[in-house]
């Protein structure tokens, strides 16, 4: 979820319901601000908000039903994420190409810190900032292509 979002707001109260009761789901309910944790948001590779998924064994499983406390609680009562089909292989986020892509996420986390620091610490312009970072993308272009 993000702290921004409307469909997360509109959920929030539904979802807290839902991990109130998960001690007698004997299930373990969560949540992540994708804002805090950007390399979870790349592990887990989400692209809408919220994203449900349901863990189970190490096998995930992103959970597309109705989000209503009734469907949550019936989608684990009534098993019904065994008809879901797991997230594939390489998508899970256990995998290795996962791991690499929340390493994308908290890379780009590092550029924005440092595009901050120089234009709001430093005062330096926005442009001659991009600028800073065209030239280091070609600087080491050129230093890992030597």
């Amino acid at each position: 979820y993000a702290p921004w979002c409307p469909a997360c707001q509109q959920i929030e109260l539904t979802w807290e319901s839902f991990a109130k009761e998960s001690e007698h789901l004997d299930i373990t309910v969560g949540k992540v601000d994708v804002t805090q944790e950007p390399g979870l948001s790349g592990r887990f590779f989400v692209t809408t908000l919220p994203t449900i998924y349901h863990a189970n064994d190490g096998i995930f499983r992103r959970y597309r039903g109705s989000r209503t406390l009734e469907d949550l609680q019936g989608y684990i009562l009534e098993r019904k994420w065994e008809a879901v089909e797991p997230v594939a292989g390489w998508k899970s986020p256990s995998s290795i190409m996962m791991h690499g892509m929340a390493g994308l996420f908290h890379f780009s986390g590092w550029i924005r810190q440092i595009h901050s620091y120089l234009t709001g610490t430093l005062g330096i312009h926005v442009w001659i900032s991009y600028a800073i970072f065209i030239l280091a993308t070609l600087l080491i272009g050129l230093f890992l292509g030597l």
